[in-house]
C-alpha cells in the first residue's frame, strides 16, 4: 500500500509497477532496503530514478531494480 501513496503520482506509477512485478520475490533483507527507500522524499526519489542525481550506495542495487522493471 505504500507504494501507492507516496505524494506524487510520478513515484505512485513506478513504485507500483515495480511492487506489482517484484514485491513478492525479495528476501526479507531486500524488503528491509525496500522499506528505508520508501521513507525517503519522493522528490529525491524521482531524482534518483530518472537519473538526474545517484542514489545514495544503500539504495543503488535496488534503484536500479526499480529502473529496470518500472522505467523502460
Amino acid at each position: 500500500m505504500r507504494s501507492m501513496r507516496r505524494g506524487t503520482k510520478e513515484m505512485d506509477i513506478i513504485l507500483i509497477r515495480f511492487s506489482d512485478a517484484r514485491l513478492q520475490a525479495l528476501s526479507s533483507a531486500e524488503l528491509d532496503i525496500y522499506e528505508a527507500l520508501l521513507e525517503e522524499n519522493d522528490q529525491d526519489l524521482y531524482q534518483w530514478v530518472s537519473g538526474q542525481e545517484r542514489a545514495p550506495d544503500r539504495f543503488t542495487a535496488l534503484v536500479d531494480d526499480i529502473i529496470a522493471v518500472a522505467c523502460r
